[in-house]
């Protein structure tokens, strides 16, 4: 199938320093009347892939709508000279944007891809079985995490998967803070029969950042070893 994306990012006078929640905080405070920017709905969180995505990528704030995310971010994404993260506050003297219709869905050949954000894959429940199996069982559990999540994000977006998703991964196990709680995360590499496009995120917390994924070129690729 093909996605509407909008992609905004944003540089300021200095470096910034902030978080994708602090982002997201700024564009959900500005824009309160757009629910799709912050995924509640008469105070009750809206619990669907999010179609507008905040991430900070090598320090550099950037917003990705989705089809109807897309549409909100062109009707706000020129409503403001300044954005406040924490207690800083930025002077925007450049918004970059990029519009496309892009891929997405099942492919008849493999893509590499990279998590350019940590990976938050598991839950409560899924972490503790995480670490109840045998290490050669482990990336098992996480591949069927990783298809797992493709189908949730299909499921959102509309998309009827028409064959089995095949994928395998590469990362290792890293720590990470949400809202003050310590988190496992995972970063590395994952090869799949699925198209994605880059930046949008899998798995949980992706309007806050996690799991934003970028496609890898076969040059990058070259040390990422899969047999399907």
């Amino acid at each position: 199938m093909n996605l509407k994306t909008f992609t905004l990012t944003l540089a300021s006078t200095r470096p910034i320093h902030g978080s994708a929640s602090e982002l997201r905080g700024f564009f959900a405070t500005r824009f309160n009347e757009y629910t799709l920017l912050h995924q509640h709905s008469a105070d009750k969180l809206i619990y669907r892939y999010p179609m507008v995505q905040y991430k900070m990528i090598d320090s550099k704030p950037m917003v990705i709508g989705v089809n109807d995310g897309a549409e909100v971010l062109k009707q706000v994404y020129d409503k403001y000279d300044e954005i406040k993260l924490g207690e800083e506050v930025y002077e925007i003297v450049e918004k970059g944007i990029s519009v496309k219709n892009q891929d997405f869905g099942l492919s008849d050949r493999y893509h590499s891809y990279e998590f350019a954000t940590p990976w938050l894959a598991l839950n409560q429940e899924n972490y503790m079985k995480y670490y109840g199996l045998k290490s050669e069982e482990r990336n098992e559990f996480l591949k069927k995490t990783l298809v797992a999540n493709l189908l949730s994000m299909s499921k959102s977006l509309d998309y009827r998967v028409p064959g089995n998703i095949k994928c395998e991964v590469s990362v290792k196990i890293r720590k990470n803070r949400l809202k003050d709680v310590n988190m496992m995360v995972f970063i590395g590499r994952f090869h799949t029969n699925f198209l994605i496009p880059d930046y949008l995120g899998i798995g949980k917390s992706v309007s806050r950042g996690f799991g934003a994924i970028r496609q890898l070129t076969l040059k990058e690729n070259n040390t990422l070893k899969c047999s399907l």
